[in-house]
């Protein structure tokens, strides 16, 4: 009997020592290079929250899967009084060296902060040395087939249309075009020569002066708001209670016309990030002109009047026009990021798909942009 109590004290000191080994291992699965300055930030969120407990090894830490530009955890965090009920928030790991080449990391935050303002995201809970901690929302993420969903696509486009009213304080100058040639300029730095010619990088800058003056219409004023730029299905929630929809991750968003906006979603149709082979695209999926008409439809009426057909039939063909510059914007940022950011993706995979799609889809759509302004 006591040689199977001091077994037993055995087997319990061990799983104890273990636990405590793993949650010290906690924090640690979060790749920062600064952990005193998250847990800073954790320190005073607990002081702030008054409700979970102090000692920071509790915490439990969860890798999100299907980011591509920053690495995401989920962070459960325990109560003091009650072994069943946690705080949950979410930490978010800069992707390194991304922010200084893709995107300005300062406009990103103000954005982020004024669209909660809004009523619109998460919070800003805090920032610290490489990130920042953001509201964990109470919803789930939408898949590759919730897109194709009837009634949550009715819903995005109304949340979408929303979302391009905010008005962040500033100028509304239109960025793509800036922002792919800045692209361009980096791409070619990066590049080796033997990738400089198999992605035609040198003709880029032609294709980029050429989109900019065939989509500028001066005979159709084309809507400009702000636009997500990234509107693909893992950037966008949905809470299974209410139906809400929620669009997040904003390091992209910037002021640009709606209609390359709702053409970079349909564009982001054609992908599952959370296959086996997340960088390989179906077009097969990308939606037909039923499909896209319903969306736009939707995205229109959203503000409580009945769209014009005219109207419709406008920035149906407009989006479709915008696939064009959707290609090219995320075949730049194929490049830039397979050279600089270390998330396990095939870069360079997806980047010579969206090229492909560019030079495959161009004499069809290049040909109406010409005889639409020619009208």
């Amino acid at each position: 009997m006591f040689r199977k109590a001091e077994s037993f004290c055995r087997i319990f000191l061990q799983k104890s020592q273990q636990l405590q080994r793993q949650r010290k291992e906690m924090l640690g699965l979060i790749p920062i290079s600064s952990p005193d300055s998250l847990k800073k930030v954790l320190e005073t969120l607990s002081g702030k929250w008054g409700d979970v407990v102090e000692d920071l090894e509790c915490l439990q830490v969860k890798p999100m899967k299907g980011a591509m530009t920053n690495e995401v955890f989920m962070v459960t965090w325990p109560t003091k009084d009650n072994d069943f009920h946690h705080r949950k928030l979410l930490v978010r790991v800069y992707g390194e060296g991304v922010g200084e080449l893709l995107f300005n990391r300062k406009a990103e935050i103000r954005t982020f902060e004024v669209v909660s303002r809004y009523g619109h995201g998460p919070k800003l809970l805090g920032r610290f040395a490489g990130g920042r901690i953001e509201e964990f929302i109470n919803a789930r993420t939408l898949s590759a087939a919730d897109l194709r969903d009837t009634e949550i696509s009715a819903r995005v486009s109304a949340k979408l249309r929303e979302f391009h009213g905010i008005n962040i304080p500033g100028d509304r100058n239109v960025l793509i075009w800036d922002r792919m040639r800045n692209w361009l300029r980096q791409a070619k730095s990066l590049c080796t020569p033997e990738d400089l010619e198999e992605f035609g990088l040198d003709k880029i800058d032609a294709e980029i002066n050429l989109l900019e003056h065939e989509l500028h219409d001066e005979n159709h004023q084309q809507e400009i708001g702000l636009c997500h730029n990234d509107l693909q299905y893992g950037n966008i929630m949905i809470d299974e209670d209410t139906n809400a929809i929620t669009i997040i991750d904003y390091e992209y968003a910037s002021y640009n016309p709606v209609a390359y906006d709702i053409a970079n979603h349909f564009c982001e149709m054609a992908a599952n990030y959370h296959s086996y082979t997340p960088h390989i695209l179906d077009y097969t999926l990308y939606p037909g002109e039923e499909e896209r008409r319903r969306f736009i439809h939707n995205y229109l009426s959203s503000s409580g009047e009945e769209p014009k057909e005219e109207d419709i039939k406008q920035l149906l063909d407009d989006a479709e026009k915008y696939t064009l510059a959707s290609h090219l914007f995320w075949g730049l940022w194929g490049i830039i990021s397979g050279y600089v950011n270390k998330i396990e993706f095939d870069y360079a995979e997806y980047s010579r798909q969206r090229f492909k799609q560019y030079w495959l889809r161009k004499p069809e759509l290049s040909n109406v942009c010409f005889k639409h302004q020619m009208m």
